[in-house]
């Protein structure tokens, strides 16, 4: 539509026009202002949602990272005292931890694990004196990565937990409090490489090539072998050093559940080093009265070998565990007779006579996360 302007408001003076004009101007530049103005906002809101999608994709990214890596770990404590003799005379059965009277403390174990898509690594760090007695004060207790080749087959290389033995470091995965004899005298830990081979869903094989036992550095260039045929969840086990420290052992661990809350488990060992050795067999009896309550047994039979000794020493322990679970806390009282043969006398009585037995009661308080 036209607007037209009336013939006698054309001769308007000039001073009037020229106000007009500059009044146009300056509303031309006010629009051109406020369209920089609004470029410049639009730009920047567009800045900030390329920043914010950035930071959401990068947030996303470490989420996703930091669900891959896991903590997880224990602490435990526990007193005790001599059933057989007085608790001011030190001593202990001579299996390892557990070895203290009174109030005494176990370990805390951190374990930081990492897993990839095919790869990954565990960093298991301990203190305190369980700790400290299974590493040699290293602190470390596993220290690994490892590379799952293929569904099949997985390398291993670092520090790792034997594979010997049905016992463990952590108090966590043993249902006794203390430990056995074969558990201490057998190798703790190992440094080197091993590859796990899942041959079937019930076969397995376990090929190693390590330091010898519980050594961090190779000082003298001699080196250990390890094998492990498993099958059902039963173990057959192998280690060989040259008579370095251990010399030679097979080992036997497995378990079967003879019902639902009963269950069995079984290990028995041979050592030999160039005529000295040991040899023993444990039987674990396990009865589960309840959902948080099950209470074991720990028969073992133990013998230390020389050709140098013409009776070789021998000892039957006996150890009644209860164990109740509330959340993550497990209570385990235990009761523990330890009874030597032949002339061995390594213990005192209550008159501090010398003695072939010892016992001794305990409660430990273990809380894993």
């Amino acid at each position: 539509m036209c607007t037209h302007t009336p013939f006698h408001k054309i001769n308007k003076n000039k001073i009037q026009q020229q106000q007009s004009f500059e009044t146009n101007e300056g509303h031309l530049k006010h629009l051109n202002m406020k369209t920089i103005t609004t470029t410049n906002f639009l730009k920047s809101l567009a800045l900030l949602a390329i920043l914010f999608s950035a930071t959401s994709t990068f947030a996303q990214e470490e989420e996703a990272a930091a669900k891959k890596v896991s903590i997880s770990g224990s602490v435990d404590a526990y007193y005790q005292t001599n059933l057989s003799a007085s608790d001011t005379q030190p001593q202990s059965f001579g299996t390892s931890f557990a070895d203290e009277l009174g109030f005494a403390l176990g370990m805390a174990n951190i374990i930081a694990t990492y897993e990839g898509e095919k790869t990954g690594a565990v960093a298991d760090v301990t203190f305190g004196p369980r700790g400290e007695s299974a590493t040699g004060g290293y602190n470390l207790n596993q220290l690994y990565a490892y590379w799952n080749v293929s569904d099949a087959t997985t390398l291993t290389m670092g520090r790792f937990n034997t594979y010997l033995g049905y016992e463990v470091i952590s108090p966590v995965g043993n249902f006794n409090y203390s430990t056995s004899y074969l558990f201490s005298s057998g190798p703790f830990s190992h440094v080197g490489v091993k590859a796990d081979f899942a041959l079937s869903d019930d076969f397995s094989l376990m090929l190693a090539i390590m330091n010898v036992t519980d050594t961090n550095n190779n000082l003298t260039g001699a080196y250990s072998a390890g094998a492990q045929l498993g099958y059902a969840g039963q173990f057959l086990n192998f280690y060989y050093d040259g008579g370095e420290v251990l010399g030679f052992e097979v080992d036997y661990t497995g378990g079967f559940d003879l019902s639902d809350d009963f269950y069995l488990g079984i290990n028995a060992a041979y050592a030999d080093n160039e005529g000295e050795g040991f040899s023993g067999v444990a039987l674990y009896p396990q009865l589960a009265t309840s959902d948080d309550f099950t209470i074991g047994l720990r028969g073992e039979y133990f013998s230390t070998r020389s050709d140098f000794i013409d009776d070789d020493p021998s000892v039957f322990a006996a150890t009644i565990t209860g164990s109740y679970t509330i959340e993550n806390l497990i209570i385990k009282p235990e009761i523990r007779l330890d009874s030597w043969g032949n002339d061995v006398e390594p213990y005192f009585d209550a008159d501090g006579a010398a003695s072939k037995s010892l016992s001794s009661f305990l409660i430990a308080a273990i809380y894993s996360f």
